[in-house]
């Protein structure tokens, strides 16, 4: 990816050098969001997940940081065998088929009086704005004449820096009044902060600006096999990785030129049957936060209340009434309220007042606190939580898509919570 920033077999049977291999090896930055880190909060982490899955093998990490050197010293060495993110046509590396298309976007706050949707607005004629250097957001500025500029570092330790994360958070506070960034970094960064940023995609700047590219994935030039399986994989698996990119706030440009949006595939109502599957990338009325914008958002927010609503488990058949049966304990996020059985698409009245009850009973305080639903990932329970929320009134709803699971297999502990005892849940 810095190298971006600076300027089919059908089954894995079939794929000799895949199947030979014991785990899929990534090669990766450990400290790169919205990329990748070593606690698995990444996009490209959740995207090699999806590779692993598919092929039922294990996925293994090599980390480097990815500056100068990262490619001699991870795929070149043979230490691992995938770069999850490439500007198409990097010579380093073997390209797979792209499996994204973004853009650099402008940012600034939302309460500026800003409404620019281009560089070459008036209104930022003699605005201080954040670029990184040596990137094509510096040949952009130049070609408006703009030179009032705060730079950053392009190329850097990432285990201690993130200069591009910094322009968002300097915008956030005041010390600049806008950036121009990598659009993963920008949406996902601008959407931690607690001040509102309005993020817009540079789609209306002149073609010779050069700021969209086409994302592929790296693999040594001697592995055809491999190539023709990830390009098979990205086929088939294109509405998932799309899922996970908007969920990460990526703007993606679809093959009509146009921006694809989070809640597009999202249905008009709740979903009333097959509640594990995948979900939709976004809610609309609710806000999609990731792993780590979840753990940013606790942090900020230590009133954030956190929404479990995993479904009670079923009673076995041959513990029917007057049977004593006790439920397995669940494990949840720590601080969770769980309200078990109320992420149906229909609820009986006695599952209706239950869910009210503990909604009112978190929102009891001066100021309503953030609500965040989920359940597992793959899980449309919290999809519809989330969704009755908002249609009820309530305000600041947070979705978090990826549930108890992913949380416990980025390494945070997990707690035994019961039922919250505001009356029945069945």
């Amino acid at each position: 990816m810095a190298a971006l920033l600076a300027g089919a077999a059908t089954s894995p049977a079939f794929a000799v050098e895949v199947t030979e291999r014991e785990a899929v090896r990534v090669c990766a930055d450990g400290n790169l969001l919205p990329f990748s880190n070593e606690k698995m909060e990444g996009f490209e982490n959740e995207i090699a997940r999806l590779i692993g899955e598919d092929l039922k093998r294990p996925v293994t990490y090599t980390w480097w940081p990815q500056t100068i050197g990262f490619v001699r010293n991870t795929l070149g060495s043979r230490k691992c065998d995938l770069v999850m993110g490439t500007a198409s046509g990097e010579e380093l590396m073997q390209n797979t088929n792209p499996y994204y298309r973004t853009v650099y976007a402008l940012v600034y706050r939302t309460k500026s009086g800003i409404r620019a949707e281009s560089v070459g607005d008036p209104a930022l004629k003699d605005a201080r704005i954040g670029v990184v250097e040596r990137t094509p957001a510096v040949n952009l500025l130049r070609r408006y004449g703009l030179t009032k500029t705060e730079p950053y570092q392009l190329n850097t330790d990432t285990r201690v820096n993130n200069p591009a994360r910094d322009a968002i958070e300097d915008v956030a506070t005041g010390k600049t009044d806008a950036a121009v960034i990598w659009g993963p970094i920008a949406g996902y960064f601008a959407a931690q902060q607690s001040e509102p940023l309005t993020v817009v995609p540079l789609m209306k700047e002149p073609a010779a600006a050069h700021l969209q590219f086409n994302i592929s994935m790296g693999i040594r030039g001697d592995e055809p096999e491999w190539k023709h399986w990830l390009n098979d994989f990205i086929k088939r698996r294109q509405d998932d990785i799309d899922r996970i990119l908007l969920r990460y706030h990526v703007p993606i440009i679809g093959p009509d030129g146009t921006l694809k949006a989070a809640d597009a595939s999202a249905p008009p109502g709740y979903r009333m049957d097959n509640y594990r599957a995948p979900t939709p990338a976004g809610l609309s009325g609710a806000s999609t936060v990731t792993l780590g914008e979840l753990r940013g958002l606790i942090e900020r927010h230590p009133d954030t209340r956190l929404v479990d609503v995993m479904p009670m488990p079923p009673r076995p058949a041959d513990r029917a009434p007057p049977a004593v049966w006790a439920p397995p304990p669940r494990r949840s996020l720590p601080g969770a309220v769980w309200l078990p059985n109320v992420g149906y698409g229909t609820l009986s009245a006695d599952q209706e007042r239950y869910f009210r009850a503990g909604l009112d009973a978190m929102s009891k305080a001066e100021r309503p606190p953030k609500l965040v639903f989920f359940c597992e990932p793959d899980c449309w329970m919290s999809w519809n939580a989330a969704k009755r929320a908002v249609e009820w009134g309530y305000s600041n709803v947070y979705w978090y898509a990826d549930g108890a699971t992913r949380w416990q297999e980025a390494g945070y502990a997990l707690e035994t919570v019961q039922p919250f005892a505001g009356g029945a849940s069945n």
